[in-house]
C-alpha cells in the first residue's frame, strides 16, 4: 500500500502543511487587499477637500506603506529585507517574496521526492535552502546591477545638475531637470526627490530618504555637499564639479583592482567547481562505487556536510578576493 511507503506518507504530511499555510497567506492577501482598496477609495473623497490627505495620498503612491503581517514574527530582521526589495527597483511586496521562497522550497522537495532515492531529511534540507538561497540571490544580483548603473550614470547627472546651477536655475530645478533628461534608475530616484520635496519635505530630508534606500556611497557624498552647503553658502556648482571628478576617479580606481584581483577570482571559481567535476567524473566512470553516497543515509549526510563546508569556504574566499574602495 502507498501508505506503507514512510518517504510518500511524509511527503503527503509536508504537502498537506504547505497548502493549508499558502490558503491562510493567500486568504489575509484577499482581506488585506479589499481593506486596501476601501482605504484609497476614502482618501480620494478626503483628497478633494484637504491638501494634508492629497499630500499622504501621494506619498503612500511612492512609498507604499509596510503592512505588517504574521509572517513578521517568523522572518528575522523583516525590515531590512523590505528595504532590501526597495532597493531593487521592482514592485516585489513581502508577502510575493516569502511566497516565493515557499513555492521553490516545495518544488525542489518534491522533485528530489520522486527523482532521487534520498531520504526526507536531506530532500528537505536541501529545498529549504535552496528556497531561501535563490530569491536572496535574485534580489542581491538586482540590486548589484541596478547600483552599479546608477554609480555609473551618477557623475553624468552631477554635470547636468553643475550646467543648470552655472545658468541660474535653482538646485531644486537642476534635480528635476535630471529626472526629466536621464534614464532609469537614475531618472527614478531623481524624480522621486523631486516630488518629495514638491509635496512638503526639505529638499535636505528628501535626498536623505533617497541615500537611506540606495545606501551608496557616492550618493552620500552628493547629499553631504548640498547640505553643507546650505548650511554654510558657497559655491555649489563648483563644489558639485569637484566630486564628479572625484567619483570618475573612483570609478577608474574600482576598475584597476577589479583588474588585479581577478586572478584570486578565478582560482576561486576553479576551487569551487573542482569537487562537482570530480563528483560527475567519478559517478561517470564508477557509479556503483559512487552510489554509496546517494543510496546509503550516512553518504547522504556526508554530502551535506560537505556542501554546508564548501559554502563556508566559499563565503570566506569571497571575502578575501572582494575589496572595498
Amino acid at each position: 500500500m502507498i501508505v506503507d511507503n514512510p518517504n510518500i506518507l511524509m511527503f503527503a504530511v509536508f504537502a498537506t502543511v504547505v497548502i493549508l499555510f499558502f490558503t491562510v497567506s493567500f486568504a489575509i492577501g484577499i482581506f488585506g487587499k479589499a481593506n486596501k482598496i476601501t482605504q484609497v477609495r476614502l482618501e480620494k473623497i478626503k483628497g478633494r477637500h484637504s491638501r494634508e490627505a492629497m499630500i499622504q495620498q501621494h506619498k503612500r503612491a511612492l512609498f507604499k506603506k509596510q503592512d505588517t503581517s504574521i509572517l513578521d514574527g517568523l522572518i528575522p530582521k523583516p525590515k531590512e529585507l523590505r528595504k532590501r526589495l526597495r532597493k531593487t527597483g521592482k514592485d516585489i511586496s513581502f508577502k510575493q517574496y516569502i511566497i516565493a521562497n515557499g513555492i521553490i522550497a516545495f518544488v525542489i522537495f518534491a522533485l528530489l521526492m520522486l527523482m532521487t532515492s534520498l531520504s526526507f531529511l536531506p530532500c528537505f534540507a536541501v529545498a529549504v535552502a535552496v528556497g531561501l538561497l535563490l530569491p536572496h540571490l535574485w534580489v542581491n544580483i538586482t540590486i548589484k546591477k541596478r547600483l552599479a548603473k546608477f554609480t555609473t550614470q551618477f557623475p553624468e547627472a552631477i554635470d547636468l545638475i553643475v550646467r543648470g546651477l552655472k545658468a541660474g536655475l535653482p538646485v531644486t530645478e537642476s534635480i528635476y531637470a535630471v529626472s526629466q533628461e536621464m534614464s532609469d534608475p537614475i531618472s527614478t530616484e531623481f524624480k522621486t526627490i523631486t516630488d518629495e520635496n514638491r509635496f512638503g519635505k526639505t529638499l535636505d530630508e528628501a535626498l536623505w530618504q533617497a541615500s537611506d534606500k540606495l545606501d551608496t556611497p557616492e550618493f552620500k557624498f552628493f547629499v553631504i555637499c548640498i547640505s553643507v552647503q546650505q548650511e554654510t553658502g558657497g559655491n555649489l556648482a563648483e563644489t558639485l564639479a569637484n566630486l564628479s571628478s572625484i567619483l570618475r576617479g573612483r570609478a577608474q580606481l574600482k576598475l584597476k583592482i577589479n583588474a588585479m584581483s581577478s586572478e584570486g577570482k578565478a582560482s576561486a571559481t576553479i576551487i569551487g567547481a573542482l569537487p562537482f567535476i570530480m563528483l560527475g567524473i567519478l559517478s561517470v566512470l564508477n557509479y556503483d562505487y559512487m552510489s554509496t553516497m546517494f543510496i546509503d543515509p550516512r553518504g547522504q549526510l556526508g554530502l551535506l556536510g560537505g556542501l554546508i563546508w564548501m559554502a563556508i569556504g566559499m563565503f570566506i574566499i569571497s571575502k578575501l578576493i572582494n575589496f572595498e574602495t
